[in-house]
């Protein structure tokens, strides 16, 4: 009875030190994710006077945003201080990216839609990211067919910028990224409680990249409703 006491302790203390690593872990994560909005937004304001020149030169910047994420964030990885680096330096250029739409939006008086669209996404994200952690459901084996969608949809929109240029084609799009990402969230909310990802920094790119889209995506659908009106 008292080997059993003791194993019975043993174990509840191992679980508690595992629930409080985990949350420690989803705390840190959410702070990164926090900074990296912020360096999203001085990404933003700092480079919105230059919206001609960094829509001339959008590709070029794309591609730089490519290379940080899939290059310099990988060779980063489990390099304390460099890996932080270049999370910041890619959600700076993401924030330079932005600056073409943000500055149409408010050359036309539509800028109160920035704030709008930002609340709609943090509201979505939130209750999305609730969801995923207190439900009882795995989602662990959504990864592949939302792999497989985000290509589709990739190439479906560089189909219709480059070729269809169909406004139609566009908004059915656009409303797609926002349900893809947003099932995104779930499944990346989840892997990071359940201890998929190695660094808290690794979390958060992924997070960082929902909440982008969604944010983009909302932002376009308001824009483009706004517009009909």
């Amino acid at each position: 009875m008292g080997l059993y006491d003791r194993n019975y302790v043993a174990e509840s203390s191992q679980a508690y030190v595992q629930e409080s690593a985990s949350v420690e872990f989803m705390k840190k994560t959410y702070q990164l994710l926090a900074a990296s909005m912020i360096a999203a937004a001085a990404g933003a304001y700092a480079t919105m006077p230059f919206a001609v020149q960094i829509m001339q030169y959008k590709w070029f910047i794309f591609g730089a945003e490519l290379l940080v994420l899939f290059f310099g964030l990988g060779m980063s990885r489990g390099k304390p201080g460099l890996n932080l680096f270049m999370l910041f330096l890619f959600t700076f250029l993401t924030g330079v990216s932005l600056v073409p739409m943000l500055a149409y939006l408010i050359g036309i008086g539509n800028g109160a839609l920035i704030g709008n669209a930002f609340l709609m996404t943090a509201v979505l994200f939130g209750a999305l990211s609730l969801f995923a952690i207190n439900s009882k459901r795995d989602y662990s084996s959504w990864g592949k067919p939302l792999f497989i969608t985000l290509i589709v949809v990739i190439v479906a929109s560089l189909v219709n910028y480059f070729f269809l240029q169909s406004s139609g084609l566009h908004l059915v799009i656009t409303a797609g990224v926002l349900l893809l990402f947003g099932i995104f969230t779930i499944y990346d909310t989840q892997n990071i409680a359940n201890g998929a990802y190695d660094s808290p920094v690794d979390a958060a790119v992924s997070l960082y990249l929902d909440f982008l889209n969604m944010f983009t995506a909302i932002l376009q659908l308001l824009g483009i409703f706004g517009n009909d009106e």
